[in-house]
């Protein structure tokens, strides 16, 4: 399978480019070329992504079988909202569509943040507990109707060309023997987690979710959540939300520490299931990728 990754040498990119290179032929699409400390194994093409044309004349040229799109601005202070909006929304809209063109299927990231807990004004209680893919996408933040968008390209490139377009949503990405969601502070203060209910994934749980939608046999457009199993605090969640919130919603059926996320799609249409915590991965070694 020859692969097209975007944003392949961003913080988490770079480990979907390693691990791909080591089974597929891969060309990674970013801002910058590496050159010769790039991996041995990946094709670098420098480009930028908000430009149609060249984005068109790099795809048609390539003509991949996928493609992974991974380039976007995250949230961040440094960039205003609507250069947040602008570059994913048009980013995704050029390469989405020219992968739809060539008939390549395509697994894109999304986020946790489409659905509008974390940055919204007052962080609402879901409506469910665990929350499904199907709860409704309510942002009120740039970053995160940039993913509801790229969700909804997503949707009119499967359409059209009957390709497959899987949007995978994480939350908290973590690098193995970082985990800030571990760090002192994140733990002795109950709001700072509260936005996304305390939830994580760890980096190569995200990798696993990424090639298993490249192998998956799906149709159409399909969302997933991306999160570890339980929360990053170890504790009951009902304890956690009626701590904070004072409630939880009248569905709600998550036990013990578990995140609240709801992982079954996955597991039913990917056969995925997140295999790394907190406990082993916080303070776990594993030498970065370097792409």
């Amino acid at each position: 399978m020859d692969i097209v990754v975007t944003g392949g040498r961003g913080e988490s990119g770079r480990w979907i480019v390693d691990r791909l290179a080591a089974e597929y032929a891969v060309t990674c699409l970013d801002q910058e070329h590496p050159g010769e400390a790039g991996h041995p194994a990946v094709d670098y093409r420098a480009i930028e992504l908000t430009d149609a044309g060249s984005v068109f004349d790099v795809l048609t040229a390539l003509d991949p079988d996928a493609v992974v799109h991974w380039a976007a601005i995250p949230v961040a202070d440094t960039h205003p909202g609507v250069d947040i909006y602008r570059n994913n929304t048009l980013a995704a809209y050029n390469v989405l569509t020219a992968a739809g063109r060539i008939g390549a299927d395509i697994v894109q990231a999304s986020s946790d943040g489409a659905y509008g807990f974390f940055f919204a004004a007052e962080t609402p209680v879901p409506d469910e507990l665990p929350i499904t893919e199907a709860h409704a996408l309510r942002p009120e933040d740039p970053y995160g109707l940039s993913k509801v968008v790229a969700e909804e390209i997503g949707k009119t490139v499967a359409r059209r060309d009957g390709i497959s377009v899987a949007s995978i949503r994480p939350s908290w990405i973590q690098i193995p023997g970082e985990y800030p969601c571990r760090d002192e502070a994140y733990l002795d203060d109950l709001g700072a987690g509260a936005g996304n209910y305390w939830s994580y994934v760890d980096v190569r749980d995200v990798v696993d979710m990424v090639e298993a939608a490249l192998e998956a046999d799906l149709g159409g457009h399909e969302a997933f959540n991306c999160v570890g199993r339980d929360n990053a605090l170890g504790r009951p969640l009902v304890e956690l939300m009626e701590e904070f919130y004072g409630r939880v919603p009248a569905e709600c059926s998550v036990e013990g520490d578990a995140a609240a996320y709801s992982t079954a799609k996955a597991e039913r249409l990917l056969g995925w299931e997140p295999t790394h915590s907190w406990r082993d991965a916080a303070e776990e070694s594993v030498e970065p990728p370097d792409v």
